[in-house]
């Protein structure tokens, strides 16, 4: 029989651990976002090397599965000496891992943009820099902004990888509450509850800031 108190009963340490869940997205999507406009950078760039240096990023990153990603980077900092936390070593590997998608979408929104607004203003004697930071940027975050709060609710789903290395986020926390209530569906619901109810919030978000940004 389903148990009703145990399914409302599991939301309380959930909801606890949920804040590791935001964390590591939060701050994974931030490094992402830094991360990702230097590698968009480079891959418009006029530097071959550099176009390959970004598509091998890219390549690698996209071809690699995140949990693979997560154990290479918890098992591999200790190697050369750098000791960090758990939590630190995911939040460094979800922003890189976040990197390679993020650069794509602003490189295909900055690609969207017509040439013929950066030629008319460098026609009309405006620096390049300037053409990049009052014409060419603003417009390509509005382009992007679905695609980008696409990709945060995608890492928050992602987020339940950090489990394996011992971070308490909302997944391992739900399997610690199901081996000691022996009542796996009720907990396991709750956690998909937490993850829905977080993931709409985001939606919202970005539907919000799609009319606030709307010309």
């Amino acid at each position: 029989m389903f148990s009703i108190e145990t399914f409302f009963g599991s939301f309380g340490p959930l909801f606890w651990a949920a804040r590791y869940t935001l964390l590591v997205s939060g701050l994974g999507i931030a490094l992402g976002l830094v991360i990702g406009a230097f590698i968009c950078a480079a891959g418009l760039s006029r530097w071959t090397v550099a176009q390959r240096f970004a598509a091998i990023w890219v390549s690698f990153l996209r071809g690699v599965p995140l949990l693979v990603q997560l154990l290479l980077m918890y098992y591999l900092l200790p190697v050369i000496g750098i000791n960090v936390p758990a939590i630190a070593a995911a939040v460094i590997t979800v922003g890189i891992c976040a990197s390679a998608y993020i650069s794509e979408i602003w490189r295909g929104a900055i690609g969207a943009l017509p040439r013929g607004q950066s030629e008319a203003a460098i026609a009309m004697g405006m620096d390049p820099r300037n053409v990049w930071t009052r014409i060419v940027l603003p417009q390509a975050v509005v382009l992007s902004l679905p695609a980008l709060v696409n990709e945060l609710i995608l890492l928050v789903k992602a987020s339940s990888l950090v489990s394996v290395v011992g971070i308490l986020e909302v997944t391992r926390a739900s399997q610690a509450h199901a081996a000691t209530t022996f009542r796996p569906l009720e907990v396991y619901l709750a956690a998909a509850c937490i993850y829905l109810l977080i993931n709409l919030c985001l939606a919202g978000l970005g539907r919000y800031l799609e009319h606030r940004t709307a010309v």
